[in-house]
């Protein structure tokens, strides 16, 4: 019985600091002034290009692949883009269909891939 007890106690008490929480969420809604709002200047929209924007700084992953298959003259297959990138098979071969689609490589033979001009 004094488990139950006990749990009444700290519900009134909970209720009563949930009040007084209230109370002082009100008064401090009442003391501050509310600002005028800025004027917003009407601003002409710029023509947005379609292009994606030259990027600046780290070179993506797809970026070094491209690097190491243009620097090729005869090519290269994923085995040697697996060794001179570090990245997975899987990583290799997703970038080099990706960059295949995009037709910013060719392939030359079964598996050996040349970077477009």
């Amino acid at each position: 019985m004094t488990i139950t007890k006990d749990l009444q106690t700290i519900s009134k008490e909970l209720t009563k600091l949930v009040n007084q929480i209230e109370k002082l969420a009100a008064a401090l809604g009442k003391a501050e002034k509310p600002k005028a709002k800025p004027v917003m200047k009407k601003i002409k929209a710029k023509a947005v290009s379609k292009k994606t924007p030259a990027k600046v700084g780290k070179k993506t992953d797809t970026d070094k692949l491209l690097e190491f298959i243009h620097r090729s003259k005869k090519g290269l297959d994923t085995a040697t883009l697996m060794k001179k990138t570090g990245f997975d098979q899987k990583k290799v071969r997703n970038m080099l269909n990706r960059t295949y689609k995009q037709g910013k490589i060719t392939r030359v033979a079964k598996g050996i891939y040349v970077g477009v001009k």
